[in-house]
């Protein structure tokens, strides 16, 4: 899919990545890129970046980036792990992620999303999910 028609698909129903301003920026056959802005929606109570937010923001790239490996009219990605080390507040500005693939499988994948300040280009998180391919009723005759 271009860049377009990723934007498109995502945002032909509400989701958590609109209500905290969440943008696909970049899609090659390599990576998927997206930026996130630090404001209030993404705010802790200190005026940090939430913790919870980066996560959501990783599971986004990564599950936008998996769902792209596969036929979605025969099989959907859905996550089974996920895990992040937070390494540099954000007060402000936007923050950019990149979901790269480390493992590419019949029945699982590995991503890994770095997120780094716009402004500076410092690391503020680094994150792996895990998603498993599952395959979709229609797709096995079975019902659901």
């Amino acid at each position: 899919m271009t860049l377009e028609e990723v934007k498109h698909w995502t945002a032909s129903r509400p989701t958590l990545a609109d209500a905290l301003g969440m943008e696909i920026t970049a899609v090659t056959d390599d990576y998927i890129e997206g930026r996130m802005p630090v404001d209030g929606r993404t705010h802790q109570p200190m005026g940090l970046l939430h913790g919870g937010a980066s996560v959501a923001f990783a599971e986004t790239l990564g599950s936008i980036a998996a769902a792209l490996r596969v036929d979605n009219t025969r099989q959907a990605c859905v996550g089974l792990e996920i895990n992040a080390n937070h390494l540099k507040g954000v007060r402000d500005g936007w923050v950019l992620g990149r979901a790269t693939p480390v493992h590419i499988g019949r029945s699982t994948q590995v991503w890994e999303i770095r997120i780094t300040h716009e402004a500076t280009g410092a690391l503020v998180c680094i994150s792996r999910i895990t998603m498993a391919v599952i395959d979709l009723p229609a797709a096995t005759g079975k019902v659901a």
